[in-house]
């Protein structure tokens, strides 16, 4: 379990990384999950978070929602999230299962699960129960690694025990397992986000990686990957794009 000194370290990593593919792929994906809480906030309305890891997108909900709150299955987390520090009186932190959730049904207007559902085993199971406590007519908005983009393959390799010690130089900032047990493709996703009575009204994919480029080439090479994600998104290989992002919208009763 990451700490929350890991936590913040990681966090400052990934979105200043000297890395230049590194600071985008995350930047374009907290880009992205901003505008859409931006979109579709409801105005007095209420907003979930499951899963806030550091609390980063929690600034942004408060400020779109009259209540938030935010779950999470490890105590730790929650207080961690808590940390992040300047959180309005309208933030809730909760302990909580999100596969077998305490929450009520048809509760929350908006409800971001970013980044959550690859460390969960039983994801069809935690979407269902999104569906379950979003009001009908409610966003839910989801992202998730693609699990055969090139990035998640090598970071397969790269994680592994002395392999990690060497990226770890290479990059020369903090590098943390991923922890992802549970990687999806689109149609899979797809499928257990129509199971759970949600409808994709919105979707996207982001991010090319490509190794030793992306290591040692600096920005010639993320601007390489920025013009290749032009190219491959909305084609048979957007596939190999490392986030896939959806918006749903539960059907009304």
């Amino acid at each position: 379990m990451k700490s929350h000194h890991e936590l913040v370290e990681l966090q400052h990593a990934i979105y200043e990384s000297k890395n230049p593919t590194r600071r985008w792929l995350h930047t374009t994906r907290k880009r992205w999950i901003n505008a859409a809480i931006e979109k579709y906030s409801t105005a007095g309305g209420s907003a979930l978070e499951i899963g806030p890891g550091s609390g980063l997108y929690l600034p942004m909900l408060a400020r779109h929602a009259a209540r938030v709150v935010t779950v999470d299955i490890e105590s730790v987390y929650l207080e961690q999230a808590k940390q992040s520090g300047n959180l309005p009186e309208n933030v809730e932190f909760r302990l909580d299962d999100i596969t077998h959730s305490s929450l009520a049904d048809n509760t929350f207007d908006l409800i971001l699960c970013t980044e959550v559902i690859e460390h969960i085993a039983d994801s069809s199971a935690a979407l269902r129960e999104i569906g379950r406590i979003l009001k009908p007519g409610g966003i839910a908005i989801i992202t998730t690694p693609q699990k055969f983009s090139p990035l998640e393959l090598t970071a397969k390799i790269a994680f592994l025990p002395g392999i990690i010690n060497i990226v770890r130089m290479i990059y020369n900032e903090p590098i943390l397992e991923t922890g992802h047990i549970n990687l999806l493709t689109e149609s899979s996703l797809r499928e257990q986000i129509a199971a759970a009575r949600l409808q994709v009204i919105e979707n996207d994919k982001t991010g090319v990686y490509i190794p030793l480029i992306a290591e040692f080439t600096g920005n010639p090479g993320q601007k390489i990957e920025a013009r290749l994600e032009q190219a491959l998104n909305n084609t048979f290989l957007d596939w190999l794009l490392w986030t896939q992002y959806y918006i749903t919208r539960k059907s009304p009763d």
